[in-house]
C-alpha cells in the first residue's frame, strides 16, 4: 500500500481549556502531549517505559477517556498503557474545517505518534474507527506489532453488508437539520449503552467535555460523512480491503472482542469475521452495547487479559 501521508501545513484549530477536564470522575491520568505537523496530540501514557506497550485507540465520538476503567487492570499486569486522542477529540487539537478530516489524515497522525514514542510489540486494542484507522498502522507497519484485540468496528471490503443501524446513523449524522446543527456527542454515547445501572447524566458530560461548541466538533461531525460506502476516497476503501485481505495472513494472534448488543456492528457479523482469520479466537460480551469498553469494562478488560497475557507466537 502507498504510505498514507502524514499531516499537512496545520490548519485553523481550536484547544479545549484544561479546566474542561479537572472535575470529570475517574481521571487522573496526566496529559502528556507530542506536535505532529503543527497540531498538539494529546495521549495517556501510564505503566512502565519499559513495558510492552497497549495501544488502545477510540473512535466515534470518544476519547481517552473511554479506558478510564481499563488503565489501573493493565498496568497492573505488567503493560505500559498509550491511550491517544484523534485530532478532534478528547484534549488534542480541534481542527475546525470539516474538509481538512480524511481518514487517510487520522492514520498519518497515529504513525506519527507510534515512530515518535519508539513502539514496538505494541498489543493494539482498536473499535469503531479506531479499526480501520489502526488496522492499517498495523499492516503497514507489522514490525511494531505484536498482537491485536479488534472490537465492534469493521473494515470496507467488496462482500461487506453495511447494517441498517450503521446507514441509519449516517443519515442522521449528516444531516444538519435532523442534528440541530449540532454533533450531540455525549448523548450518542449515553444512548448507545444497553447494560443497566450507568449514570448516564454523567456519561454524557465526560464525552461532553472535551467540546466548546459546534465549531469545535468538525472531527465529529466528519467521521459518519467519511464511511466508505458513502465516501470511498475520503474513507480510505480502497485501502480497507487491502488490509482486510492483509489481515487473512497475519503473523501474529488476531482475538475479536465484540459487545453483542450493538445495533451498528453485529454479533453475527463477528463470527464471520472471526471465521475468516485463521486462528482467531472471539470473545462475546453478552449484552454490551457499540461502546463495549464504555458499557462493560471490568468483562472487556478481563476478557482482553485472558488472551494478552499468553505467548505471542
Amino acid at each position: 500500500m502507498t504510505p498514507a501521508p502524514g499531516p499537512a501545513a496545520p490548519p485553523p484549530v481550536l484547544r479545549t481549556p484544561d479546566e474542561h477536564f479537572d472535575s470529570l470522575p475517574d481521571w487522573p491520568y496526566a496529559p502528556h502531549y507530542v506536535e505532529i505537523g503543527g497540531l498538539r496530540v494529546h495521549y495517556i501514557d501510564e505503566g512502565p517505559a519499559d513495558a510492552t506497550p497497549f495501544l488502545l485507540t477510540h473512535g466515534e465520538p470518544t476519547w481517552s477517556y473511554l479506558y478510564r476503567h481499563w488503565i489501573p487492570a493493565l498496568v497492573t499486569a505488567g503493560f505500559r498503557v498509550i491511550a491517544p486522542d484523534h485530532i478532534g477529540f478528547g484534549r488534542s487539537d480541534k481542527v475546525t474545517d470539516d474538509d481538512w478530516y480524511t481518514i487517510d489524515r487520522h492514520v498519518g497522525v497515529q504513525r506519527a505518534l507510534i515512530e515518535t514514542l519508539d513502539l514496538s510489540r505494541i498489543h493494539l486494542f482498536c473499535q469503531d474507527w479506531g479499526g480501520p484507522i489502526s488496522l492499517r498502522n498495523a499492516c503497514d507497519l507489522p514490525e511494531r506489532f505484536a498482537r491485536l484485540f479488534i472490537a465492534n468496528t469493521w473494515l470496507h471490503h467488496d462482500r461487506y453488508q453495511y447494517s441498517e443501524g450503521l446507514r441509519f446513523w449516517h443519515q442522521i449524522a449528516t444531516d444538519p437539520q435532523h442534528m440541530g446543527g449540532d454533533m450531540p456527542t455525549g448523548v450518542v454515547v449515553s444512548r448507545s449503552l444497553r447494560r443497566p445501572g450507568h449514570d448516564l447524566a454523567g456519561v454524557q458530560a465526560a464525552y461532553d467535555a472535551p467540546f466548546t461548541g459546534a465549531e469545535s466538533k468538525a472531527g465529529a461531525r466528519r467521521f459518519p460523512w467519511c464511511l466508505p460506502f458513502a465516501q470511498p476516497s475520503e474513507g480510505g476503501a480502497a485501502w480497507q480491503q487491502q488490509c482486510y485481505h492483509q489481515l487473512r495472513s497475519w503473523d501474529g494472534p488476531i482475538h475479536l472482542v465484540w459487545g453483542d448488543a450493538d445495533e451498528v456492528f453485529s454479533w453475527a457479523g463477528a463470527e464471520e469475521w472471526s471465521s475468516a482469520l485463521a486462528g482467531a479466537t472471539l470473545d462475546r460480551i453478552q449484552g454490551a452495547g457499540h461502546f463495549l469498553q464504555e458499557d462493560a469494562p471490568a468483562d472487556c478488560v478481563a476478557a482482553v487479559l485472558a488472551r494478552a497475557i499468553g505467548p505471542v507466537v
